[in-house]
């Protein structure tokens, strides 16, 4: 398939492992199961991920880039066939008319009550990875439904496509998530989706508009101050997804099961009364290659940027949330919603922000709970006493 996206050809020695093109078909649904996105973070990332750098800076990755106003479409687009809607986007968009404010959110809309929702004039996210138990569809979902922008940006790997074959898990909460998604653009939100590596089956449907949501490899965007931002998943500069895929199968393996010991630790904070806190984040920014491959990819995507000749970029991937400099490019990553659980707003003067989600649903919800002590603390205060009356 030609969707104009120029890659670096993977090593021929590697088996293939791509995902096939029949696992995005409604008729064909994995069986349910414990899931997690991945990726490795071996000490040989830094020599294919600089190698990927160099073959970049010799050959362009093809055009692929939109505008601000809505991503560009090529000359034969419109004509094109569009492919069968992948599950599971043909029920929900059949159904998208259901309110999702009426479906269950994990228990943060009591934390959030009737809260005025935040405005921005964009939003990026990405790395949401539903269709595993990993997700933080909860937050995730709480998210959404918090905040207003007239952009949203979904910055690929928002449905784990990589487990539709091996382990599936999907509940009423994907659900919603994906119809708040598709509410906001049938409500007037532009809103573009770059695939990434773990959904690359919705590569698929870039140059189309499915229920509102355009579907494109990567765009440009427009900041409120004129700047240009180049926006990616991320994963045309893993070396590990280009050179050896079998590897990254391996590092999502192992990340599979850190994310479980991850799970049960949050439930026994849980149950302790604790907020939600990331093992596994705090352990992969502790071991030195984890951080050596975070630092060579922002130096990977910044320098592509700057050949490119924009201000900045803008991707996700690695799931570590970044704003910061790099030379004259400006790197942005919106981080993920398995680990960290943030987003990237744009503020109407032009702006930045990440937002760590987690961390804003844990204060509202200690408020919440002082809020009742101090109403019980009250009310114990106000009742009369029943000390009984001596008698004479």
């Amino acid at each position: 398939m030609d969707d104009g996206r120029t890659a670096l050809e993977p090593d021929p020695r590697m088996p293939d492992l791509q995902m096939s093109e029949d696992s995005n078909q409604a008729n064909d649904l994995p069986a349910e199961g414990t899931s997690a996105p991945g990726r490795d973070h071996g000490d040989n990332l830094t020599d294919t991920t600089a190698a990927a750098q160099t073959e970049m800076g010799d050959r362009e990755m093809g055009d692929r880039t939109g505008t601000s106003d809505g991503p560009e479409m090529k000359d034969g687009d419109a004509g094109k066939a569009v492919p069968p809607l992948p599950f599971p986007l043909q029920a929900l968009v059949a159904g998208m008319d259901s309110d999702p404010d009426t479906e269950k959110d994990g228990g943060t809309a009591s934390a959030r009550g009737k809260k005025k929702k935040r405005k921005y004039r964009a939003v990026f996210v990405s790395d949401t990875h539903l269709g595993t138990r990993a997700a933080r569809v909860d937050l995730f979902l709480d998210f959404l439904k918090s905040v207003e922008c007239e952009q949203l940006y979904l910055v690929g790997d928002i449905i784990d496509g990589w487990r539709l074959k091996k382990s599936w898990y999907w509940d009423t909460t994907h659900n919603d998530a994906i119809r708040r998604v598709l509410k906001m653009a049938k409500t007037g939100t532009k809103v573009v989706y770059i695939p990434g590596n773990h959904d690359e089956g919705f590569r698929d449907f870039t140059g189309h508009n499915m229920a509102g949501v355009t579907m494109v490899m990567d765009a440009i965007f427009e900041s409120a101050t004129g700047k240009k931002y180049w926006v990616l998943h991320g994963d045309e500069f893993d070396g590990v997804v280009l050179y050896a895929k079998w590897l990254a199968y391996v590092g999502d393996w192992a990340y599979t099961t850190l994310l479980k010991i991850n799970t049960g630790f949050n439930w026994v904070r849980r149950k302790m009364g604790y907020s939600y806190w990331s093992l596994s984040a705090y352990l992969k920014h502790k071991v030195k290659n984890a951080v050596e491959f975070i630092g060579h990819f922002e130096d990977a995507v910044a320098a592509e940027a700057a050949r490119r000749g924009v201000d900045g970029v803008i991707c996700g991937h690695i799931h570590h949330a970044e704003r910061r400099m790099i030379g004259n490019v400006e790197y942005l990553n919106d981080g993920d919603w398995v680990e960290s659980c943030t987003a990237l707003v744009e503020h109407d003067d032009g702006t930045w922000e990440i937002l760590y989600w987690a961390d804003e649903v844990a204060a509202r919800m200690e408020k919440a709970q002082n809020y009742k002590r101090r109403k019980k603390a009250r009310r114990k205060m106000k009742a009369p006493s029943q000390t009984p009356v001596a008698a004479e």
